[in-house]
């Protein structure tokens, strides 16, 4: 009879480990446009799952490829969520011939309620092609949400 409680136990514990949420950002202002969106699994120390994220730097020309980015797993860096914070780190290299070129966006945001967040986001976009190495920076208010 014990075993067969604490077997019941376990098994309840643990399909809440495995429940999930979302979590998202976008920004479109004069500058830049991005959309970000991944699950976020409940447990397990929380991974993401179907990281995926498009980014326009509206400054760049239409045919550079830095103008537009598409972002999966592997582009989320670093990622923070508890009920204070959201935080992202997302970087992205792109191929060019005899150059370096990237770009990483930083989002910081403080939760204004349950599922919302506010902040700022840094986009820094480096191309070793030109005739700056120094990267390029556009910053701006973002919205979050989380689930």
């Amino acid at each position: 009879m014990r075993t067969g409680l604490c077997a019941a136990a376990l098994l309840a514990s643990a399909n809440g480990a495995f429940a999930s949420g979302a979590l998202w950002c976008s920004v479109d202002d004069h500058q830049v446009a991005f959309q970000l969106d991944a699950g976020v699994t409940r447990g397990l120390g929380g991974p993401t799952f179907n990281f995926r994220g498009d980014l326009e730097i509206k400054a760049r020309k239409a045919g550079d490829s830095l103008r537009k980015t598409v972002f999966e797993d592997q582009n989320l860096a670093q990622y923070w969520l508890d009920g204070e914070e959201l935080r992202l780190l997302v970087y992205r290299e792109h191929e060019a011939a005899d150059s370096y070129r990237s770009v990483e966006l930083t989002i910081l945001t403080k939760a204004r309620d349950e599922s919302t967040y506010d902040g700022r986001y840094t986009l820094s976009v480096y191309d070793s092609s030109g005739a700056d190495s120094e990267p390029v920076e556009f910053k701006g208010d973002v919205s979050c949400g989380a689930e």
